[in-house]
């Protein structure tokens, strides 16, 4: 009753279910590993903390009362000097202000901060504390010699995030799927398919699913004539038009993801006692240890930064893989099974073209979903990714392909020459959190019970990266997310590689889709811990 009240859950919908659920034949018993570890950590089932964010007062009525990008401002927290110190950090006050240049008194706006250098293709992001008064603390380390300048984006006002929170809050999804049934004789009939049995516009006749592995539901429309076991494929279907026009004018492309006028100068960042640029860059990590790259090494706050369009981690001593055959030796004897969305796939993809040794099998499946798959016979070499079930936004593919990752992860025996990498969260951002965290509960058992019968499997979490700046899947919902899948797998022996901090990070393009650049570093780093010595 407690959640009901507190997610405003719809308490016909949760009498439906409790219908469904006990109407679904129980999967085969689990095994034994996933009874003992499939609790979540303590503390991850109560939102509240983990989603935090300042709440903006007011109706949200008045267009021009909500923060602009052209009036507000940052400056210096303290007179500015003639250089900086290496390994020293910059200060700035952002003060929010409306379109009529008014100052703000409530927090909640999502800004983004970076420290660049054009000129030595050098960046890093910025940390925003929100001070809830309407003023932002920007903290900016200093990790480079040379030339570096602060660039400050308001993503979102207090006002957009408002609406988006709402959404997400109360609205049970912002999209729909199409699930295709086929009869004996080809014959085909299309419904409407989702995740809640109330969203398909069909309150009677449903056809439910449930997943045996992760207990997961799915639901469609049942079709006019053809059974429920006959469902074939699945893809996207429509986006749904949640907003008012007034709620359209705050998520405006005039007002999203726009750059501040500039408020500081460029600054000199000095090299103590004319070091070299070599010996400066050894300076700055004093920030972490210099250790090597294994699972559970707490993450600092920046991960990293790039220089010279590398990144250079503060966890670990991350390495550059940057030939074929450097790669190929990384790789030798592994097993590397990539399951996620698309943005894991570009990592694949990747691999695939930069080591000409690694040899795609054709596998005859649909390409946007998967399996693919590449290998090296004589390196003992294995490179496969497949996508994650549904939700799944994607073009038609075999529902007999959509395996959960929950399936996935329970039919590795694993061990020292399997590598595992995850990637979730980025088609969760059109529903609300708790069926995030319903799947996030079932991949953290079966990652646990996976460690628990072979410790040496190297497990790499990806975090969902920057992108999307819209109602259907804003940076707000992404930073929510990664919260969530951090908080997830806490507590367990994984490696993380942060991707939303190596796409806001250098004077680039925010893409769902990052170019070679951000994709080179990311598998990089991936390698350093498959390899860290």
């Amino acid at each position: 009753i407690k959640i009901i009240k507190k997610y405003k859950i719809n308490m016909r919908w949760c009498l439906q279910m409790c219908v469904i659920v006990r109407a679904v034949p129980l999967p085969p018993g689990p095994r034994p590993a996933h009874k003992s570890s499939g609790s979540l950590p303590q503390g991850f089932s109560g939102l509240t903390h983990l989603l935090h964010w300042p709440l903006t007062p007011g109706d949200g009525g008045d267009l021009l009362a909500s923060t602009s990008p052209q009036t507000s401002t940052y400056h210096l927290r303290s007179p500015a000097q003639t250089s900086y110190t290496l390994g020293g950090y910059l200060e700035a006050i952002l003060i929010a202000r409306d379109h009529q240049g008014r100052p703000k008194a409530h927090g909640g706006d999502l800004f983004r901060a970076q420290l660049l250098g054009p000129d030595l293709k050098a960046g890093v992001p910025g940390d925003v504390t929100d001070l809830e008064n309407g003023t932002y603390l920007l903290t900016l380390p200093l990790l480079w010699a040379g030339q570096a300048q602060v660039q400050v984006r308001l993503i979102h006002s207090s006002e957009a995030v408002r609406v988006l929170r709402g959404i997400w809050r109360d609205q049970w999804a912002t999209v729909d799927f199409t699930g295709y049934f086929r009869g004996p004789t080809g014959y085909e009939e299309t419904v409407t398919c989702n995740v809640n049995p109330l969203l398909i516009g069909e309150e009677e006749g449903t056809c439910h699913y449930r997943d045996e592995d992760s207990g997961e539901l799915w639901f469609c429309a049942r079709p006019p004539t053809l059974p429920c076991d006959s469902l074939v494929g699945h893809s996207s279907g429509r986006y749904w038009n949640v907003t008012t026009p007034h709620e359209e004018a705050l998520l405006a492309r005039n007002v999203t993801n726009k750059t501040l006028p500039q408020g500081i100068p460029p600054i000199w960042v000095a090299q103590e006692n004319n070091r070299s640029l070599g010996e400066a860059m050894a300076l700055a990590s004093f920030l972490s240890p210099p250790q090597p790259c294994h699972p559970g090494i707490p993450a600092p706050r920046p991960s990293g930064f790039y220089h010279q369009n590398v990144w250079h981690s503060l966890s670990c001593s991350s390495r550059s893989f940057s030939t074929a055959d450097s790669i190929l030796r990384c790789l030798a004897g592994r097993v590397v099974h990539m399951m996620g969305d698309s943005t894991l796939r570009q990592w694949w993809e990747y691999l695939r073209d930069t080591v000409p040794a690694l040899k795609p099998v054709d596998l005859h499946a649909t390409y946007h979903t998967g399996p693919l798959m590449a290998v090296d016979t004589t390196r003992a070499i294995v490179l496969q990714w497949r996508t994650h079930s549904w939700p799944l936004r994607s073009l038609r593919t075999p529902v007999a392909a959509l395996h959960s990752v929950v399936r996935e992860l329970g039919g590795l025996a694993g061990g020292p020459h399997t590598v595992v990498v995850l990637s979730l969260g980025a088609h969760f951002t059109t529903f609300p959190p708790s069926v995030f965290v319903q799947r996030l509960a079932g991949v953290r058992a079966a990652v646990a019970a996976l460690l628990a019968r072979e410790p040496d499997t190297l497990v790499v979490i990806k975090l969902a990266n920057t992108g999307y700046k819209s109602v259907y899947g804003s940076d707000w919902f992404t930073l929510q997310v990664n919260r969530l899948l951090r908080a997830a797998f806490v507590d367990l022996r994984v490696a993380f590689v942060d991707a939303w901090e190596m796409t806001s990070s250098l004077a680039l393009p925010d893409s769902i889709h990052p170019g070679r650049c951000v994709v080179r570093n990311e598998v990089d780093l991936l390698l350093s811990h498959v390899c860290p010595t």
